[in-house]
């Protein structure tokens, strides 16, 4: 067997004969020619109808068919490993919207015509898992070794999602899409609308989680219009800033760089997929109100392109993108405080300052906003990489009041105000807030002082009434 396939892979194919006729295909193979280590498994079986299929590989342990309808079974393996296997299909467009096909399947169809419906020729191949041999008949090797993104066949258009592929695809990989794929996507930018926002929002993740050289997404937008799509983002390009502070150009060729150096920092590399998604999403949006606040003002004397405000105000925008793309909501409340607060290190760094600030990104970090700002500055070429001394001076405060990976925690909790003779009930909430904005004010520091707040607040309300 061919090392791309797993002992337990192997297994299943030399003990089942229905997989005969059956191959490796997908990412699996793709990611395996550029040295890329892949968890996932695709096999399509040839000769062999669904029923047969799924009736064999519930020998090995148990299936899922789900996907009946387009001829896929889900095996999981005793030990919870689990593969997908396909019976090859012909998918004819008969309405709008990715449910809008007639999925045919059809046992008989050979590897070629199978290989044909995919979209991109990097995502055509199919290997044989027995001899090691790799079928690729749309030059997909080739545009691997250029790295060119090029699509296999005219029933590209039959998916517009495979645009938004195409997005994430040469950023994941550091591509150039051919013109040609270019202008076919183009031709077929009105079909966005057909999208289900949830397909939507999976390639967007894709891109923000794995992406090499992010900003080749953004071009790729550019180029065939599906920028179009996202006016948050289209508003970017053209919109100027001070050239003292930002040489390298426009707002949209900054929020590349800036993506760009994220994906080469430490805390970027080692920081799970959701925290990735997190950060590259914070930092596309962090300057969506530049272009409604950019003017020119009277600065050091002389004017200066100035965009004030303009973190603020790019909360509500920030927001209403993120939504749109179907980011989950929990990853959305970490983000938006990224983009509200990205400024924040230019502020006077008080202890109430900081603590602050810890409350305000809540769920999201100061050790997560220090990532965001550092790529910010590192996202302006020609000036060198160079973390300020402004944000040097915040990461230290927040270590030494040890808030950098969580808001400060309450310190006087209900528990207390129940020792101190109080009742539960509607007293307690606006209580406990005012608590912890005096704790943040720095008026008290530990329990003890907690407690001689909490009195004295009870002595002043009972002496007013």
């Amino acid at each position: 067997m061919h090392t791309l396939v797993s002992e337990e892979l192997a297994a299943v194919l030399d003990g089942t004969p229905e997989l005969a006729r059956s191959y490796l295909v997908g990412g699996a193979v793709r990611d395996w020619l550029l040295g890329i280590a892949s968890h996932d498994a695709d096999v399509e079986a040839f000769g062999v109808d669904y029923e047969r299929l799924a009736a064999a590989l519930a020998r090995w342990g148990r299936t899922d068919l789900v996907g009946r309808s387009f001829g896929v079974v889900k095996l999981t393996l005793p030990s919870g490993t689990m593969f997908d296997f396909a019976i090859p299909r012909r998918d004819s467009k008969v309405a709008p919207g990715h449910k809008g096909f007639e999925v045919t399947l059809d046992p008989r169809i050979t590897p070629r015509e199978a290989a044909a419906r995919r979209d991109f020729t990097i995502n055509a191949f199919m290997l044989d898992p027995r001899s090691g041999e790799i079928l690729d008949f749309f030059g997909g090797r080739g545009d691997l070794e250029r790295r060119v993104l090029r699509h296999t066949s005219p029933a590209f258009v039959d998916d517009p999602l495979r645009v938004l592929r195409g997005m994430q695809l040469v950023a994941r990989f550091d591509l150039e899409a051919a013109p040609e794929t270019v202008a076919l996507c183009r031709r077929i930018a009105s079909s966005y609308p057909e999208l289900a926002v949830e397909r939507v929002g999976q390639e967007w993740r894709k891109w923000a989680a794995k992406s090499v050289v992010p900003s080749r997404g953004l071009v790729f937008l550019s180029e065939t219009g599906w920028i179009d799509h996202y006016p948050e983002i289209r508003a970017l390009a053209g919109t100027p800033q001070e050239p003292e502070w930002h040489p390298e150009g426009d707002v949209l060729v900054h929020t590349g760089h800036c993506l760009d150096a994220l994906v080469g920092l430490p805390a970027w590399q080692a920081a799970d997929e959701e925290t990735r998604v997190v950060y590259a999403l914070a930092l596309l949006a962090h300057d969506f109100a530049k272009p409604q606040t950019t003017t020119t003002a009277l600065k050091d004397g002389r004017m200066r392109i100035v965009s004030p405000g303009h973190e603020e105000a790019g909360g509500p925008l920030a927001e209403a993108f993120l939504e749109r793309i179907d980011v989950p909501l929990a990853l959305r409340r970490r983000c938006v405080p990224l983009v509200t607060n990205h400024l924040a290190h230019l502020q006077t760094l008080s202890d109430r300052a900081v603590r602050r600030l810890a409350r305000r990104l809540a769920p999201a970090t100061i050790q997560d906003l220090i990532v965001v700002i550092t790529a910010d500055q590192f996202g302006r070429p020609p000036l060198p990489r160079e973390v300020s001394a402004s944000l040097r001076s915040l990461d230290a405060r927040a270590v030494e009041l040890d808030v950098q990976s969580s808001a400060p925690t309450p310190i006087l909790l209900g528990r207390h105000l129940i020792e101190a003779g109080l009742e539960p009930g509607r007293e307690f909430g606006p209580l406990l807030d005012a608590a912890y904005e005096a704790q943040l004010e720095g008026t008290f520091a530990d329990l003890d002082q907690a407690r001689e707040w909490l009195a004295e607040r009870l002595r002043a309300r009972r002496s007013e009434t």
